[in-house]
């Protein structure tokens, strides 16, 4: 069985992980490093396992949770290509194809909505990466240079953010805290909307409703 322990102790993909973040910090992203992807991985697993899928297939969300954005280092519009075919580079000769594929697919659709979805891995992997907003993945510390930025200020403000699966229900649900003296709910909306659209796109794939909870209010 492909090992998600195996794959994050890679060299390698380490090495991509780390010049994706170096490159996007340049350009004034938020943290799209370690911090990030090890984050998506475990939302990526606990997504699989509370939709039922099996041990093999939690452990492969966890891998393409993990190596969905190594790719950025090479090019920020197509990442998510470049990110399936250095993943397919590394592993190749050490896993089975079918495996591979579905990885690579989920690395593939994850950033690009006009993709349909024909696994749950590339789902689910939609959910695990839109979802993380969260203030610590703002890299700057100076106030004045954070407000300079929508994406600094939304995810700065946020202080508080949880993903729930409710299998009884059949919905996957956001939660976020987020302070508004220092940004606007709106402001959320204006760069965040096309990706709980596409969320919600993906959740339904799984048979599932997607929910967003912003301060105690039901928004999605």
């Amino acid at each position: 069985m492909i090992s998600f322990t195996k794959v994050k102790n890679n060299s390698q993909i380490l090495e991509f992980i780390k010049q994706s973040e170096k490159a996007l910090k340049n350009e004034g992203y938020t943290n799209h490093g370690l911090l990030h992807t090890q984050l998506v991985a475990d939302r990526a697993r606990t997504i699989a396992k509370e939709i039922g899928l099996s041990i093999e297939e939690q452990e492969m969300a966890a891998i393409s949770g993990f190596c969905h954005d190594m790719g950025n280092f090479l090019s920020r519009s197509h990442h998510h290509y470049f990110g399936a075919l250095l993943f397919y580079q590394v592993f190749k000769d050490e896993f089975p194809i079918t495996q591979l594929s579905i990885i690579m697919q989920a690395i593939a659709v994850h950033d690009k909505e006009e993709m349909n979805f024909s696994h749950p891995l590339s789902a689910l992997l939609v959910i695990a990466d839109k979802s993380d907003v969260r203030k610590e993945r703002v890299d700057s510390k100076n106030l004045k240079e954070i407000e300079k930025d929508i994406h600094d200020r939304v995810n700065y403000a946020t202080y508080w953010s949880k993903l729930k699966i409710d299998k009884n229900k059949k919905k996957i649900i956001l939660t976020l805290k987020i302070d508004t003296k220092f940004v606007s709910i709106m402001e959320y909306f204006e760069i965040f909307t096309e990706r709980m659209v596409y969320c919600r796109k993906a959740a339904k794939y799984l048979g599932y409703k997607f929910g967003l909870v912003i301060n105690d209010f039901k928004l999605l």
